[in-house]
């Protein structure tokens, strides 16, 4: 049975959402982050690097979220969260399936760095350290991040999903960064279409069941 190595507060959630989505029978292996936040050794013997989302099917162990998430449909979705081959709609698929982790995450990674620095920081040293994470945060992470927004605000104007008109795996894969920016970065401040992807699919039942199953779940806070 296809087990799912799930770190809480974390990627994975997609793995068990895309499952329920399709129906497809799977095991939890759960894993609790340190008070750093880190993930723990564990999941070391499970893949080298010691991240999540990781699964095993098969005799494969797969890691990174859009291969997981091609493994998955491609091995039990028969034909479904995916747009026929050779379709326009197939090449935003794929385009949103890379661009979620490849693009979108890194200004909201800058965003929780710049942001947990001046805490984490030596008290004499934390007002030199929240000076340089302000001036970062205003002059390069906020503008990035505010041009991610836009762009999935523009992108959502011309379809409800983001590979087109039909619910997709890339709207998992894309669920994580509008989550993540709502808890973090000003979503809700002048993109109301993504607000109403974010509300679409939180209203999906498949969601609520990863849920049930994954547990508590908050994004960047």
């Amino acid at each position: 049975m296809l087990t799912v190595h799930h770190l809480n507060n974390s990627r994975s959630q997609r793995v068990l959402w895309l499952l329920e989505e399709l129906g497809v029978p799977y095991e939890i292996v759960r894993y609790q982050r340190q008070p750093d936040m880190r993930a723990p050794k564990e999941l070391r013997a499970i893949h080298p690097l010691g991240k999540s989302p990781v699964i095993t099917d098969n005799g494969n162990t797969i890691a990174e979220s859009g291969a997981i998430i091609e493994y998955i449909v491609a091995t039990y979705g028969n034909g479904r969260l995916i747009p026929p081959p050779n379709t326009p709609e197939r090449l935003r698929f794929t385009y949103w399936l890379h661009y979620a982790e490849g693009s979108a995450m890194s200004p909201l990674l800058l965003k929780l760095l710049f942001t947990l620095m001046p805490k984490r920081a030596p008290a004499l040293l934390r007002p030199l350290v929240r000076k340089v994470s302000n001036q970062a945060l205003t002059a390069l992470v906020n503008p990035q991040l505010k041009q991610h927004m836009d762009y999935w605000e523009g992108e959502l104007g011309k379809s409800e999903w983001f590979a087109g008109n039909e619910f997709t795996a890339a709207d998992i894969q894309m669920s994580f960064p509008l989550e993540a920016a709502q808890a973090r970065g000003g979503l809700e401040q002048g993109h109301p279409r993504a607000m109403a992807f974010l509300e679409r699919i939180h209203a999906r039942p498949a969601y609520a069941r990863a849920l049930e199953k994954g547990g508590p779940y908050q994004v960047g806070r």
